[in-house]
């Protein structure tokens, strides 16, 4: 049998910039197995697997995989399904308002808005999952010989390592400026003591490239099948915890851009909305530009 695929690339409305994303259409056919092979095969942070709603009132299910496993949730597949979805199904709707879709993930449902600002199409989703605390934090002199920094890179203002999760756990690593985030890389030696084999370690500064960025950041998962991520939406979701956490935002809506991939050649910016209400994070959502850069068949 054959079915389409789309690669995308995600958080960037250029092409070759962001991450990239392949998307297997009328994929209800195949089993989990044989999803992750094709997920291997394509090699990219996540493969998404497009199939019909179990409930029809929404607009698909998806399934999402990394090269080594599947994920329950994901940001870029998520805004990068969005995007291919509003264009295949409703071009004449998408390009004169913002359209709704509702995509079934392994998290839940998720509540997303595509739209065309300047010609270009993105798309936010309502996080089904608000962050919460993930455990407690490795030790700074193991957080630091797994990411070949000095204890003394790590910290700044009132940030301190944390770990929190809104559907995917992630370790959040501060640290005190861009060259400090530019030497930073896994150690493979010793990464399992301080992270765990399937840890992914999400590091950032307050120092940016580009002026409008609050933050700028790296994101290593190496027992995913990924050295590094050129932007994980995901992480950006949990990272609201961070926030919360470590800052003082006033009441009322709050956007906070977040960008990474630079070292990999491959800048990505994602926004984070934050709602917040009597001091506390009451709703968050992830938004980004997507562009389609490549289809074909799927000889499978």
């Amino acid at each position: 049998m054959s079915r389409p695929f789309y690669t995308l690339d995600v958080f960037t409305d250029q092409p070759l910039q962001g991450n990239p994303l392949a998307v297997v259409m009328d994929a209800e056919d195949m089993t989990g197995e044989r999803m992750q092979a094709v997920a291997r095969e394509f090699n990219l942070s996540e493969t998404v697997f497009v199939l019909p709603p179990l409930n029809a009132v929404n607009s698909a299910r998806i399934r999402i995989f990394t090269p080594a496993r599947e994920l329950p949730f994901a940001g870029h597949p998520t805004v990068g399904a969005a995007v291919l979805l509003a264009e295949l199904r409703a071009p004449e709707i998408l390009a004169r308002q913002h359209l709704g879709i509702v995509i079934e993930e392994e998290i839940g449902l998720v509540q997303c808005t595509a739209r065309k600002v300047a010609g270009k199409t993105r798309a936010s989703f309502d996080l089904p999952r608000l962050p919460a605390p993930a455990g407690i934090p490795p030790s700074l002199p193991a957080l630091a010989a797994a990411l070949r920094l000095a204890p003394a890179d790590i910290g700044f203002a009132n940030h301190r390592p944390s770990q929190f999760s809104a559907g995917v756990p992630f370790s959040f690593v501060p640290v005190r400026d861009l060259e400090a985030v530019a030497r930073a890389w896994p150690d493979l030696a010793a990464w399992d003591e301080a992270f765990g084999e399937d840890g992914a370690a999400f590091v950032y500064t307050p120092e940016a490239v580009q002026p409008a960025s609050a933050f700028h950041a790296r994101m290593f998962a190496p027992g995913l099948g990924m050295m590094e991520d050129p932007a994980t939406g995901s992480a950006v979701a949990a990272f609201a915890g961070v926030l919360q956490a470590f800052e003082a935002y006033p009441d009322g809506d709050q956007t906070v851009v977040v960008e990474q991939g630079f070292e990999m050649g491959r800048p990505s910016l994602i926004t984070l909305g934050l709602d917040i209400a009597g001091g506390q994070l009451t709703a968050a959502s992830i938004g980004g530009g997507a562009v389609i850069v490549s289809r074909g068949t799927l000889a499978l």
